[in-house]
């Protein structure tokens, strides 16, 4: 199990089959770790389905509710570190992430500790079609959190990632208490203060294909005050060394 990919779900039932096929016909084998969170629209018995059309492939892991996308990663990062994985890669399963992009992450991840897909380095963007307001608040909150932790990742909020197995081994995710997307804000920081080398590889960030966003108001203010918590509980941790 050298490449795992952890996908969390709630109500994908439509996207899962299409990423999934996306997924593994890349030219790396990656492995893909579900975690469904009791979907009502049956993405986690779909998910089952899927694992035995693709024996050996596919993980799931079934949550009782809804429990938060931070909470899903550390589970799938910490499964995946326990099974051995020497690169675990984390995406959502609405397509807004480009499966083929994977490659791509997993190729600058020789020269770097950690590659982020970025809609905001050279050669990235949003949706085309998204609203300005909603493009303003997308780079507002990338701003936000970038000049309040005074860290240089263009793309602090993004959660289309790949890790090296020694770079998560080393930082403390388990013990962070986000829930919602602050969780990838968290992330970064993280890996930022420890020192490890990120890359930001460009890619565009397209409106979901099916399904509605989780993202809501309550989850956009909830990241807005936990940054400060952000900041201050890793103010310790010694300087990062550079940004590629």
């Amino acid at each position: 199990m050298r490449h795992v990919v952890v996908i969390p779900t709630y109500n994908e039932a439509h996207n899962l089959p299409p990423l999934v096929s996306a997924v593994l016909s890349l030219p790396q084998e990656f492995h893909i770790f579900i975690v469904d969170d009791n979907s009502p629209d049956g993405s986690g018995e779909l998910a089952e389905e899927l694992a035995q059309i693709y024996p050996g492939r596919i993980t799931v892991f079934h949550r009782p509710a809804k429990l938060g996308l931070g909470s899903a990663y550390r589970l799938g990062f910490s499964q995946a570190l326990e099974r051995g994985a020497l690169a675990i890669a984390q995406m959502d399963a609405d397509f807004s992430h480009p499966p083929e992009k994977l490659a791509e992450l997993a190729e600058a991840l020789q020269s770097c500790d950690v590659a982020m897909g970025s809609r905001y380095v050279p050669g990235g963007a949003v949706d085309r079609n998204w609203a300005l307001w909603r493009k303003g608040l997308s780079a507002f909150g990338n701003w936000y959190a970038r000049t309040i932790l005074g860290i240089p990742v263009r793309d602090v909020t993004g959660g289309f990632r790949l890790w090296r197995r020694e770079t998560l081994l080393a930082m403390p995710f388990q013990q962070g208490n986000s829930q919602g997307y602050v969780f990838q804000v968290e992330m970064a920081y993280l890996a930022y203060r420890l020192g490890f080398t990120i890359q930001e590889i460009p890619f565009y960030f397209a409106d979901r294909h099916q399904g509605r966003s989780k993202m809501s108001l309550r989850i956009q203010l909830e990241a807005a005050y936990k940054v400060w918590q952000i900041r201050f509980a890793y103010a310790s941790l010694s300087p990062a060394k550079k940004v590629l």
